[in-house]
């Protein structure tokens, strides 16, 4: 391996390196790793995967998960000289970097890309998250909060912005629309 030298002008960008799906994690784990292990951090100073909170409600309990934005994408900002591109391409997992072509260079992200991706990704981080929920118009639920606990109704309209959906309820043999969060329903 060819010996990289301290007075090499470190100027890093960011760069998108292909994992296979679902393993962006271990991916992640082994960049750094190896870069740690040939102490390489001058060279490549981020390894991240962009991901967003999913609360899905099952049940009537809240479950969190975090997903993958970007499924099979890691994204590393580093400066490719030398040898630092194949050691990357030579790490488990990795398939290579995006938008290279046949022995060519890895090209670099736009700056606005950039910028689009890490403001979403602060976005995402600062959210609590967004609820997932698997809710259609015209199926039955179950309130299981609220003042109309215990009554059943069809869904009218799901409002995904606001996370409630509009519930038709029988209250006293009448049928009487209901704005209801996502929380305090259940599929019957």
């Amino acid at each position: 391996m060819a010996e990289i030298t301290k007075t090499d002008t470190v100027t890093k960008k960011w760069y998108v390196v292909r994992a296979i799906s679902g393993q962006e994690k271990k991916v992640k784990q082994y960049i750094e790793g190896e870069i740690s292990r040939l102490k390489l951090s001058d060279y490549v100073s981020q390894v991240l995967i962009p991901t967003e909170k999913i609360i899905q409600i099952r049940n009537g309990k809240k479950t969190t998960k975090e997903r993958s934005f970007y499924p099979g994408y890691v994204l590393i900002e580093a400066n490719l000289s030398g040898e630092i591109p194949h050691i990357i391409k030579n790490i488990t997992g990795v398939i290579g970097f995006l938008g290279e072509s046949k022995r060519g260079e890895p090209v670099p992200m736009r700056l606005s890309e950039v910028n689009r991706i890490l403001g979403k990704v602060d976005e995402l981080t600062e959210s609590e998250g967004t609820v997932s929920t698997n809710y259609t118009v015209g199926e039955n639920v179950k309130v299981i909060n609220g003042p109309f606990n215990g009554f059943n109704g069809i869904i009218e309209e799901v409002m995904e912005d606001k996370k409630k959906i509009k519930v038709t309820v029988k209250i006293f043999g009448r049928k009487t629309p209901v704005e209801l969060n996502f929380g305090e329903v259940e599929k019957e």
